[in-house]
């Protein structure tokens, strides 16, 4: 865990809400006092409340000068209230948890990033770090994908902000009307795709059956598990290592990640 850990939940406003997807909204949220929450890197957490309701991590996807950002999906009673919220309304925020992606370690290196669904959330952390600081690192590539054109994350980066600076590739798992771009699941459009391993890091998040299969892809496409990392970060509850729901054999992934290489996940009990 890197950082000054708030214990206590500050009271942050929500100064603006985009709406993502049909189920996805993120959040920037700023303490009442005018300032930021706290500092994260790229990869870490925050515990976000809604008073009266309870309380969750969510990455931290993106941060300025004075405000943080997290998105959220809609799956359950906690998210449900938070996506009730107007701009102006008022939550807690506690945080950073977790480690980080290794970003130091990743300068000079090509980049693959590939993310599946609301798994872009903890990748675009590192993604706008990485963008912010270009000429420290190689070739930037981005492979997303979602189930249709209306659950793709962060539109505007994707289409606009990001393309000046990597290289895009986006595909949907079905054709549809108004799509002209690929068609097919991730693992496959990562192969079809071919990049070369020879000094190139893939940071990889998305639903768990993809992150499977896409781990199989980039093996026979050469990648050593070593250089390939992930983050576990859906399976973050208390943070702090005391409510144990987070322990995959030895490792507790609050204390230990979320961040892991495939390397260091490989030895662990086959229950991720």
């Amino acid at each position: 865990m890197t950082g000054s850990l708030e214990l206590v939940p500050a009271a942050c406003d929500v100064i603006r809400i985009a709406d993502e997807t049909p189920d996805v909204k993120t959040f920037r949220l700023r303490r009442a006092d005018g300032s930021k929450p706290f500092s994260p890197l790229p990869g870490q957490l925050a515990m976000i409340s809604a008073f009266g309701v309870g309380e969750a991590m969510f990455s931290v996807t993106a941060q300025g000068s004075d405000w943080i950002e997290s998105s959220v999906k809609r799956v359950g009673e906690l998210t449900e209230a938070l996506h009730g919220l107007s701009e102006g309304d008022r939550v807690g925020v506690r945080g950073p948890y977790g480690n980080s992606f290794p970003a130091e370690a990743l300068k000079g290196r090509d980049l693959l990033f590939v993310g599946g669904g609301i798994g872009l959330a903890p990748v675009r952390s590192l993604i706008l770090y990485v963008l912010e600081r270009r000429e420290d690192y190689g070739e930037i590539d981005i492979l997303y994908g979602s189930r249709s054109c209306a659950d793709l994350v962060f539109k505007e980066d994707l289409f606009e902000n990001w393309p000046a600076a990597a290289n895009l590739h986006i595909t949907v798992d079905a054709a549809e009307d108004g799509w002209d771009g690929h068609v097919g699941f991730v693992p496959g459009y990562l192969e079809e795709k071919g990049f070369p391993p020879e000094n190139r890091a893939c940071i990889l998040c998305g639903p768990p059956v993809m992150i499977r299969f896409c781990l199989e892809s980039l093996q026979r496409m050469g990648f050593e598990k070593e250089n390939i990392i992930t983050t576990l970060e859906m399976r973050m509850k208390c943070g702090i290592g005391k409510c144990g729901r987070c322990n995959i054999g030895s490792k507790y992934v609050c204390l230990d990640g979320p961040v892991f290489t495939m390397a260091e996940l490989d030895g662990l009990p086959d229950e991720r």
